[in-house]
């Protein structure tokens, strides 16, 4: 970073450290320690769809090497667009393979980038639900987001119910027991929705 850069409050950049996703399976058992949340073995990757050849391609790669695994018992991925134009592959694993679904979402992402895609990918996500007997946790839904940009996770806990409404002070007690294990991210306006996302 420059001196102009500093004089008008410009900052670099964080760049993707997409190693950061290997900390989410010591984090999970911090979390199902402190909340009841435990997680349900889904996860997914949301990027920018791009048109043309190239990007189909590298599409096919990822499902090729992710569905590797479907003669021997493997769950096929899945892709599918939101409403806002945006592609989603979900990943399926058992719920006690955290390691194998983080695995995964690094593949993939790492695919992406690799292939030149890393500007169109935004998140990833996994997937945790509240453990029958944990009073208030109990069938609740909650996400780890990876923001791909900025290197860092966020909680994300929609309330149940149809109205977008989110646990705010869920949110802040998961932030508080994994700031420990996980890089979170402080500025709380990049703490998005992503209602209705697979694997949440």
């Amino acid at each position: 970073m420059g001196l102009l850069d500093a004089i008008l409050g410009r900052s670099k950049p964080v760049r993707p450290d997409l190693d950061q996703l290997f900390a989410v399976p010591s984090a999970a058992l911090t979390l199902q320690a402190a909340t009841g949340f435990t997680p349900t073995g889904l996860g997914s990757v949301c990027f920018a769809g791009v048109e043309g050849g190239g990007f189909a391609r590298l599409q096919e790669d990822v499902r090729e090497l992710l569905d590797a695994d479907t003669e021997r018992g493997g769950i096929p991925v899945e892709f599918s667009r939101d409403a806002y134009g945006y592609t989603w592959l979900l990943a399926s694993h058992p719920a006690d393979d955290t390691a194998g679904l983080v695995n995964d979402l690094h593949a993939v992402n790492t695919l992406l980038q690799d292939g030149g895609f890393g500007p169109h990918l935004l998140c990833s996500l996994i997937g945790f639900r509240g453990a029958e007997g944990a009073d208030a946790a109990e069938g609740r839904s909650l996400a780890l987001v990876y923001l791909y940009k900025r290197g860092t996770f966020y909680p994300f806990a929609p309330l149940p119910g149809d109205a977008e409404k989110r646990d705010n002070q869920l949110e802040l007690q998961v932030r508080g027991a994994l700031g420990d294990d996980l890089r979170v991210e402080r500025d709380l306006s990049r703490w998005f929705p992503v209602w209705g996302a697979p694997g949440l």
